[in-house]
Parts: structure tokens; sequence; C-alpha cells
């Protein structure tokens, strides 16, 4: 450590971390830097005390007087990929993706383009998107062309989640290949109807506990709420799916890993967001 930086000399978490690397500093000194948004990774605010830290990220801890004018109280978010042509961030719960007619600032599109704009590239175009209260894996592309040759290749992306279900499911693992429909009150079926679109989901059961099980789960397609539709509809609900199954603290579906060519070059990203403690809580707990 050099001065107030440090580089992770392996996998940790953030706080853990912080209280290790600066001894001489009160617990809630830091907290309150974490919250000012004094604490860089990699050169960006951090969002979270629980962040995830690999071997090899940067970490400075600024003074109190270097703050933002606007400290980002938990809103800065943790980038997971950048470069000239593709953003991706790790979304945390409960925030839009794109806007809507009730929404317009607090989504993660704009935060990003405030946060992560570049001179050669002002604007951002989101890639795909995720449910309000789904975590994990956002990208973006910083042109158009790139998000059209990003979409012309969707084929070969692979997208991982892990979800929490209620119940086991039976068989632990399989594949589920039903259609989906959406009626007028947005509302998503399962089953043969005239507006039906074929829907594929594979899942495999990692951890039983209680009377929820951990699934890790990929999709061949990519429909609006294919994954809880398709776990609802099997008997196993995400856990928090209050519009498919019951309410908890969150919806536990997390958006672990997203993999792609890369639209210049063709070398393969493979963009990790580890889900965050509240996810991790709500099966610990059952």
């Amino acid at each position: 450590m050099t001065g107030d930086r440090f580089t992770a000399a392996g996998d940790g978490v953030l706080f853990a971390l912080l209280v290790q690397q600066f001894p001489g500093f009160h617990r809630n000194t830091l907290r309150e830097r974490l919250r000012r948004g004094c604490v860089l990774v990699n050169g960006v605010a951090a969002a979270r005390a629980d962040q995830l830290l690999r071997a090899g990220d940067r970490v400075e801890l600024l003074p109190l007087a270097a703050a933002p004018l606007r400290p980002p109280a938990g809103r800065a978010l943790r980038i997971l990929f950048d470069d000239a042509d593709l953003l991706a961030i790790d979304k945390p719960a409960g925030l839009l993706s794109v806007a809507s007619d009730d929404e317009r600032e607090r989504t993660a599109l704009a935060l990003a383009r405030r946060q992560c704009a570049r001179a050669d590239a002002p604007d951002l175009w989101p890639v795909h998107r995720l449910d309000r209260e789904t975590s994990g894996v956002l990208l973006f592309a910083r042109s158009r062309a790139v998000l059209e040759a990003v979409r012309a290749d969707w084929g070969a992306v692979r997208k991982v989640y892990h979800a929490i279900v209620e119940g086991r499911p039976e068989p632990p693992q399989g594949t589920i290949d039903r259609p989906l429909w959406e009626d007028r009150t947005l509302r998503v079926h399962v089953g043969h109807h005239p507006d039906a679109r074929p829907a594929r989901t594979r899942y495999a059961t990692l951890a039983s506990r209680g009377g929820r099980s951990l699934l890790e789960i990929e999709l061949d397609t990519g429909r609006k709420h294919q994954i809880r539709a398709h776990l609802a509809a099997i008997g196993c609900p995400v856990v928090g799916d209050a519009r498919y199954g019951t309410r908890a603290a969150r919806l536990c579906l997390h958006a672990l890993h997203l993999s792609l060519p890369h639209p210049r070059d063709g070398r393969r990203l493979e963009l990790v967001a580890e889900a965050p403690a509240a996810f991790r809580r709500e099966f610990a707990a059952s």
C-alpha cells in the first residue's frame, strides 16, 4: 500500500479490505467515506460496502474534502467492463433499465450516461434489459453501429442467471420448453395461444435448503418475464416475485454472467456480477 491507495492481493469484500488496509481509521469513518463517494475502485466511486473485489482491483481512499458536490449515496454504478465500444454495469435491484412513463431520471441508462460519458462516445444504447427488481449484468453499446452488430450476433450470447425459488424442482435439472404470451394487464402466461411465442429455459439445482432451492438458469430465448413465468409454471416461483408467486424482501433473480463475442475483434467477453448480499441472505435464511 502507498499512502491511501492499495491493490487487492486477492478476492474479498470491499469494507473488510478497507478495515484491514487502513487500521488507523475508525469503521464509522470508513463508512462515511463510502457514503460520500470517497472510496474509488478502479477509479469509480464504490456504491456498496459489500462490493466484491478481485485480485488486482485498485482501491483509493479520498479525503472528505474531495467528496463530489452531489454525493452518490449508494447511487454510483459498479462498472464491469468499459472500452470504446461497450459498457457493462452491475445493475442493482430496484433500478429500471431504461425510462418509463413514470420514471425518466432514475434509471440505469440515465445514471450510466452521467457517470460514464466519454468525449469520443457521449451516448449509450441499451443492448438488452433487466426487470426493475432483477440485479446483475446489464450491457450498453457506445454507438448505434455497435448496438446493431451485437444484436445481429445475439445468438452467440450466453446468459446465466441465479434464482432462489420456492420448493425443489422435479427433476432437479431440466428444460422448460413452453410458449409464452402476454395479456392486456401485461401478465405473462405459459401455454398455447394465438399470440404465444416459443420460449426455452434450462435450469439446474445448485443447492436446496429448507423450503427453497438455488438454481442456475440459462436462457435459449429472451422473452419478457420468461424465467419468472416458467418457474412459476413448474410450481417453483422465484422468491419475492409478487406477480407470479409471493412477496419477500427482494426478487431473488440475478443476472450472473453474460458471455459474448466482442463486436470489434471477436474475442470472447466474460462479464460476471456476483450476487449481492441481500440475495444471498434470502437463501441463508431459508
